[in-house]
């Protein structure tokens, strides 16, 4: 089992962590995959390498071992690199390619989370009413994310939290550190006595239970509603959906606020004013011409308080004015896609049949690698773009935007075929 006997002692210390050194050393020493020892590797690492981390942060030996007992990494999961061996740079043709919003919002995947959370809603609406008493969270936004994540319990959470974590703490090709900091929360989540081990279950990518909490998320946002002692996000509705609730209101979310409404926004209104850092108060973007789809007035209390315009795929498809809110669902996944999901999941839940009224252009197919090296030119010449990461988020739509103005296109905040061309 991994870990230095505790009570041996002290003169023998340095030398038992040389011999280990030595050990991990010649383990992890380059060598073709086929030949690699992984087991014996990764045994090692546990030991020399996690373990005193481990130990530092107050975790026993015997939580540890019982951790790790019978774990061996899981070759499976994606994202992985040998000992030895060097992250494969994907060839450009072979680079995913950045699809339409559109599919997004197919409805196979959203009337499964609106019908889901409308029975739910009556099931449980003596609890989501205590819930949203306490933190301040609709009813039918807790219930859009659980659907989302994990199909209301649906979705199997089948894996070894602690395998997973452990093999991508130490064989991930990009997320190394994150995964070791969420592996060594697991351990204090054990250590603590707040889940047994057995209970530690997740996904792929190591997120626990129905929420899909990582194990940090959990020890910060994970609630024991039902009173039982234990906050169970694996089979308690109650935990689950108080759990979520606290995630969101612990990011900000604002009581009595809307997350965003669908909008119609003039050609007069440039598509680069969109952003969380050019927000103004809805009333103003009303006397801009910014109208609520339906031609229904902007709530009293929306109208004066502060909105951000968000126009997720530029002149090519639906329009939003968004509140703080909307950016406190980007807590939860940072993808504005993911946020508008479950912003109109929980208004199909609470309201019936919405969708969004605008359509989703023809845009899409290109290759993210084409995107990535359109956001380095528009870097180099001052334009910032967040990341040249080969995704169009905000800052790359109104950076696009500036530039189709700047040089007397008619802005559509969105990458094309022939912008990609023109900014190579």
């Amino acid at each position: 089992m991994a870990g230095r006997p505790e009570g041996g002692e002290g003169r023998h210390r340095k030398t038992v962590s040389a011999l280990l050194s030595i050990a991990l050393a010649f383990l992890l020493a380059p060598i073709p995959a086929s030949a690699a020892r992984i087991d014996d590797q990764f045994r090692a690492w546990l030991q020399a390498d996690l373990w005193p981390d481990a130990k530092a942060k107050g975790i026993a030996q015997k939580t540890f071992d019982a951790a790790f007992a019978g774990v061996t990494p899981n070759l499976k999961l994606p994202d992985l690199v040998m000992p030895g061996e060097k992250p494969q740079v994907p060839k450009v043709q072979h680079q995913a390619e950045f699809g339409s919003p559109a599919s997004y919002f197919a409805e196979k995947t959203l009337a499964p989370v609106a019908t889901g959370g409308h029975a739910r809603a009556g099931q449980y609406a003596s609890t989501l009413a205590k819930i949203e008493k306490r933190y301040g969270v609709p009813g039918a936004v807790v219930l859009a994310v659980w659907g989302r994540e994990t199909g209301y319990g649906a979705a199997a959470i089948r894996y070894d939290a602690f395998q997973v974590l452990g093999t991508r703490a130490f064989l991930s090709a990009s997320k190394r550190d994150m995964y070791r900091t969420e592996l060594l929360a697991a351990l204090e989540i054990v250590q603590k006595g707040l889940e047994p081990k057995g209970a530690m279950k997740s996904s792929w990518a190591g997120a626990l239970g129905q929420p899909q909490f990582m194990p940090t998320s959990f020890l910060k946002h994970a609630v024991d509603f039902d009173g039982d002692g234990r906050a169970d996000i694996w089979n308690s509705a109650s935990d689950i959906m108080a759990s979520i609730a606290s995630y969101l209101a612990d990011y900000g979310w604002v009581k009595g606020r809307d997350w965003g409404f669908e909008v119609t926004v003039p050609d007069s209104v440039s598509c680069s004013l969109e952003g969380p850092d050019r927000g103004r108060r809805i009333a103003d973007w009303a006397k801009l011409g910014v109208a609520r789809v339906g031609g229904k007035a902007f709530p009293a209390n929306e109208a004066r308080a502060e909105g951000f315009l968000m126009m997720p795929a530029g002149r090519h498809g639906p329009a939003f004015i968004v509140t703080p809110n909307f950016y406190v669902l980007k807590e939860y996944n940072t993808s504005d896609l993911y946020a508008l999901f479950i912003g109109l999941s929980a208004d199909r839940i609470a309201d019936g049949d919405r969708r969004f009224s605008a359509d989703w252009g023809a845009v899409g197919g290109l290759y993210r690698s084409d995107i990535a090296a359109m956001q380095r030119v528009l870097e180099k010449k001052g334009y910032d773009v967040g990341s040249a990461d080969g995704l169009p988020g905000f800052k790359t739509r109104r950076s696009i935007g500036e530039w189709q103005e700047k040089n007397g296109m008619a802005a559509t905040c969105f990458p094309d075929e022939r912008l990609v061309e023109a900014l190579k």
